[in-house]
């Protein structure tokens, strides 16, 4: 069994600011670092460092090699990552002083898929397989599609949010990981009761992963919920905890089948991703994530 992520490669150029820029706002910021990022290569890296198979799909442009090389050293597997885009996805973020961030994407080669390369990739995919997916591509309701007639199971992070999330067919999904403000844009409901029964009227067989930043996290099911509690951190840089959440989650409740186990080694993973800068930089190994549990 493999996971076969289908994400986004970026390069991010991260400033450092007193505060988030405002409309008609001069603002000078302290710092410019660029780091490796996009949802799909933070995810793809933290799948490694949970120690799973992982395989990353994707395009960059020649100005992103670097990406690769990255994802290759630190072990996923790059073969079905192209390298003729026109050039790299790029990010600009503001990580102010109390380490929340905001992002301005541009797609570059992530936004340039093909449905040959789609149709090419998942072609080397078995029925036991997970793909996972993001909104951070062109394509998606054809990766979902494709990937459905091959019976594989999907992973659905429904970031950024926009018109094309709301008309996918959610019965194809079998796990969503999201946050409040997606759960409330797809649900069209603002209390976490209404937000699970609206989800789950989408597909009862739906599991759902609610991250809810310092208030932890809710797993819930048909048949079942449990809540984890964040772990206590001084947060410097929030920009890859998601994705650091969903590839341990994926990673462990695929190994154990025991959810308590996976939000709990997820949630610890997550937190001590926000406690350093960057984004794939931030994401710890397993064996210091076990360390830190004391397990």
């Amino acid at each position: 069994m493999k996971f076969l992520n289908f994400g986004s490669l970026n390069i991010d150029k991260v400033y450092s600011v007193p505060h988030f820029v405002s409309g008609g706002e001069t603002l000078s910021s302290t710092s410019l670092e660029e780091f490796p990022g996009g949802k799909g290569l933070n995810q793809s890296l933290a799948f490694a460092k949970a120690g799973a198979n992982v395989h990353h799909a994707g395009k960059i442009g020649k100005d992103g090699l670097f990406l690769k090389d990255l994802m290759q050293s630190q072990g996923v597997n790059v073969k079905q990552v192209t390298e003729d885009g026109s050039s790299t996805g790029h990010a600009i973020i503001q990580v102010s002083t109390s380490g929340e961030n905001c992002i301005l994407l541009y797609g570059g080669a992530n936004q340039e898929i093909t449905k040959e390369q789609i149709d090419s990739t998942l072609a080397e995919c078995q029925t036991e397989d997970v793909i996972v997916l993001q909104n951070e591509m062109n394509h998606l309701e054809y990766m979902l599609d494709t990937a459905a007639r091959k019976e594989l199971t999907i992973a659905l992070n429904p970031s950024p949010i926009n018109p094309a999330i709301l008309k996918l067919d959610y019965h194809k999904i079998h796990y969503l990981i999201l946050n409040e403000i997606e759960a409330k844009a797809i649900s069209g409901e603002e209390k976490l009761e209404n937000i699970f029964t609206s989800l789950l009227n989408l597909n009862p067989q739906l599991k759902i992963v609610l991250t809810l930043g310092t208030k932890g996290v809710i797993y819930k099911d048909s048949t079942q919920e449990v809540k984890q509690d964040a772990f206590p951190v001084h947060a410097v840089d929030t920009t890859a905890a998601g994705d650091t959440f969903l590839g341990y989650f994926l990673s462990i409740i695929t190994k154990y089948s025991d959810v308590e186990k996976a939000l709990k080694v997820a949630s610890k993973a997550s937190s001590i991703a926000v406690t350093r800068k960057g984004a794939a930089s931030s994401i710890p190994s397993l064996a210091e994530v076990l360390t830190e549990l004391g397990i």
